[in-house]
Parts: C-alpha cells; structure tokens; sequence
C-alpha cells in the first residue's frame, strides 16, 4: 500500500513540477507613453535585420512576445512604430525570459530601462548608461579641442581631460570583461576593442608592418566561435573590413583569407552555413575581373566536395557545373583550343593562330551591342595592328535548316556580309558553321560580344571586359611586358 501511495503521489505531483518550467521564450515589455498598437521583435543576422515575432499591446500596456522554441542567441530589437525606433536586449541559452520597462520619449528609452532577467541585460543596460552619461561630457571636451585652435597649451590640457576620459571608460570595459567573461555583455565589448599591444615599428615601412601586424592580429578580441556572434552587427563588420580592406584583391590572397575565416568558424556550424554562402554569393554576382576565380575555388573545395550539406540536390548540380565551365577560363589558364574556318573554307585553330596579343572577339550580326561596339572594334584594331595585337574575331551564328530539312548557308553569309558591310576585314575572320569546336559552351558564350584577351601562348590575361575598356587593358599589358623587358 505504502509503495502504491508512493506512485500515486509521484504521479499528481509530476504535472505540477512539469509546468512549473520555463520552456521556450518570453520577453516581456512595457513602454510608457507607447501609443501604437504593437510592436516587433527582430534580431541581426549578419549584415541585416530580421523580424521574428509581433506582439500587440494587452489592455495593461505590456506587450509579450512569446514562442515555445528557444531563441537563437544574439542582440535582438524591440522595434516600435512608426518612426522604427528599438531598444535591444541580449539574449543566450540561458537568459530567454526578459522583462524589460521604460518609458517614451524615444530617446530616454535607454535611460529609463528597468530590467529584469536571468541573464546580462541589466549589466548590459548599465553599459549603456554608463556611456551615455560620459558621451555630453565627451562632445563638450571636443568642442573645447575645436576652439583651442593653435593654442598648444589649451590643447595639451583639453588632451589631457579627453585621455582621462577615455581611461575611464577603458577601465570600466575592462572591469566587465573581467569580472563577467561568459556574459555577450563582455563580448560585445571585447569584439569593439581595437588589438593590444602592437609593437613600436621603425625604418622606412614601419606603416606597412604596422598594417600586416593590425591584419594578423584583427580577430584578437572576437571570438568567430562563439554562434552568438552571428546575431550581432559586429561580427559581420569585422570579417567584411577583414576581406575587403585588409586584403589584397586579387583571387588568390582572397581565397587564402576566406579559408582562413571558414577554419574559424567551422567551430560555430550556422555561423559557417552563413559565411559559406555569404563568399559564394558574393563572388557570383561580382562584376570585378577576375573575381569568378574565387567563386570558383569555394565551390570545387566546400561544395562540390561535400562541405555544405544543407544545399539542394538540384542547387548543388548547378553549382559544380558552373564550377567546370568557369575553371577553364580562368585569368591565367590557356585558353580552350578551338578549330575554326575562313571564308575561303580554310582550317586554323586558335592555338595556331601566331600573334603577340590576341584579343578573341565573339559577336552576332543581329546583336545590338556588337552594332554599337562594332565601330570602336575595327579601330582598335586598325590602332593596335602594328603594336603586336591581333583580333581573332568569331561569328556566332549556326547553319539551320529549311522547310525542308535541309542545310541552309543564310545565318553564316550574313556572317561575311556585315564583315564587308562594316570594314571588319582588318579583324581575322572566322565562323565554325556546325559548332563542331562547341566554342559556344566552352567559352560559355550566353550572350555577345565577349571578349577575351590572350598573350602568345594563348593564357588569358583578361576577359568579359567591354570594348571601351579594350584599349585601357591592353595599353596597361604592352606597359608590363616592355617592363620586363627593361628588367
């Protein structure tokens, strides 16, 4: 009997002590003065904004944003219409049930928070506090910098009092850190702190050793393993500066920093996903010369070898196959060997063609860009003819068939009739009638003209630039060589 009551006591006890648990999120809000019917809770992701939740305000003024699933960890925003003004909180794994209380105007919202929670808002609050109280103090000692003008001494003492100043607060962001390490209070402060302890450099390139030890030690003070970090606008701000500031932009010192930035992230699986698809989309959609080498080399080494597991089948096909057409036409990979034919019927392949520079030129007689650019073209030619530069020009168009089903010439005489109707005749002609080169795929010819220039051993040194940018890039070739030719 005694075992039985037991159970049964176990049994009414066990809903109670169920339900007596916090499971998923609440963050609880109250706004004095707040007149609008609700608000949103968003969050950064990245280099943007997101909505989560909507929560209108109940008869008692307090707006709940509730759900039964965690929330992710990171900075997030109570944003208020109409004007979209926010507050933030912090939120991690163990800190998902927020009160927060303040009151309107929009600018004291921060002044007036009140918080409650199992986390480090109100450390993070009195952060905030802390630096607005300094910040008139800090405009006032700048307007005082202003208007000391060249009076060295006033400067010097106003330096003085903006030094203490900042000692101040240096000494408080560390106290924080110090004291509250584990908290995305800390972190946030850490990861807004500039390296430490960089050494005095000398001589004649102490700048640039300044810059390469600022590069190395960039991500000193932000932990790229911590997944909170992602759903912060910090993190994003660091990586991007890392990428495209502090990195020369050329694909192969950018793909050595994106693997570099992917190992350190790895640690952090979503912050990877996102940075992973962040560089791939990046340089798929750049205009910049060259930059396909990068999207090329993401894709070979995490997609098309199995490091991004969450993409669709059918995405990920896409993908690779664009990788295999790209890799071959590369800057700085021989260009694909194609045999073509002259309008007397005679047979040359591009690699067999001889000329210092060959700019290989594709275009269609129906094509209104090529009409347009077709005058600049047979100039550049006539101009370029005698520095060693030849045009080795493609015309695009297929035989076809009748009505009958039988081959008809038409689309290639129209070919040799807009070369005569257009001076082309200073360029070398060719068509290749029954694609039997598949130029078209190989060079992945989507839409005309296109342009490619290679030296005399057929590399690509340039290509997809515009026939306004021709001359430019190729004074900018003939300048480099005679400079190794002077060497």
């Amino acid at each position: 009997m005694t075992r039985i009551l037991t159970v049964i006591l176990l049994l009414v006890a066990f809903p109670a002590f169920v339900f007596s648990q916090k499971v998923g999120y609440q963050i609880k809000v109250k706004i004095d003065g707040f007149d609008q019917k609700e608000a949103y809770l968003g969050y950064y992701f990245g280099d943007k904004q997101y909505l989560r939740d909507t929560a209108y305000v109940e008869p008692n003024g307090w707006l709940y944003f509730e759900g039964n699933e965690k929330l992710e960890g990171g900075m997030y925003l109570i944003v208020l219409p109409p004007d979209n003004q926010f507050v933030q909180l912090l939120v991690d794994e163990n800190n998902q049930w927020i009160t927060l209380e303040t009151k309107m105007p929009a600018t004291d919202l921060t002044k007036n928070m009140k918080v409650k929670d199992a986390g480090d808002n109100q450390l993070f609050y009195g952060y905030l506090n802390f630096l607005e109280e300094r910040r008139p103090k800090a405009e006032d000692l700048r307007k005082q910098l202003e208007a000391a003008g060249a009076d060295e001494k006033k400067k010097e003492k106003v330096q003085e009092k903006i030094s203490a100043l900042d000692q101040e607060v240096q000494s408080y962001q560390q106290k924080i850190i110090a004291e509250h390490p584990k908290t995305l209070t800390a972190a946030i402060i850490k990861a807004n702190l500039p390296a430490q302890n960089m050494p005095e450099f000398q001589g004649d390139q102490k700048d640039l050793k300044a810059f390469y030890w600022m590069r190395d030690h960039w991500f000193d003070n932000i932990d790229l393993k911590d997944p909170r970090m992602l759903r912060t606008p910090f993190l994003f701000q660091k990586i991007d500066h890392f990428v495209n500031k502090m990195t020369v932009q050329h694909p192969d010192s950018i793909n050595i920093a994106v693997d570099k930035l992917l190992e350190m992230v790895r640690p952090a699986p979503e912050t990877f996903k996102f940075y992973l698809i962040h560089f791939l989309n990046t340089y798929a959609k750049s205009n910049i010369v060259g930059m396909d080498a990068v999207y090329v080399h993401i894709g070979e080494k995490y997609y098309c070898a199995g490091q991004a597991p969450w993409t669709e089948e059918e995405q990920l096909k896409k993908i690779c196959d664009n990788v295999d057409k790209l890799a071959p036409l590369l800057i700085g990979r021989v260009a694909p060997n194609i045999e073509m034919q002259t309008q007397a019927g005679e047979k040359i392949t591009l690699h067999g063609f001889k000329s210092p520079l060959t700019v290989l030129f594709f275009w269609d007689p129906e094509c209104g860009h090529c009409k347009k650019s077709m005058p600049d073209m047979v100039k550049f030619a006539k101009d370029y003819k005698n520095k060693g530069v030849a045009v080795f020009a493609i015309c695009t168009k297929l035989v076809t068939r009748d009505s009958e089903g039988n081959f008809s010439m038409k689309e290639i005489d129209s070919c040799w009739e807009t070369i005569k109707e257009r001076e082309m005749d200073v360029f070398f002609n060719t068509v290749d009638p029954y694609h039997r080169s598949r130029y078209k795929t190989l060079y992945d010819i989507r839409t005309t003209p296109q342009i490619f220039v290679l030296d005399e051993d057929k590399t690509i040194l340039s290509k997809r630039i515009g026939h306004e940018q021709l001359p430019e890039v190729i004074d900018h070739i003939l300048k480099v060589k005679e400079e190794k030719k002077g060497r």
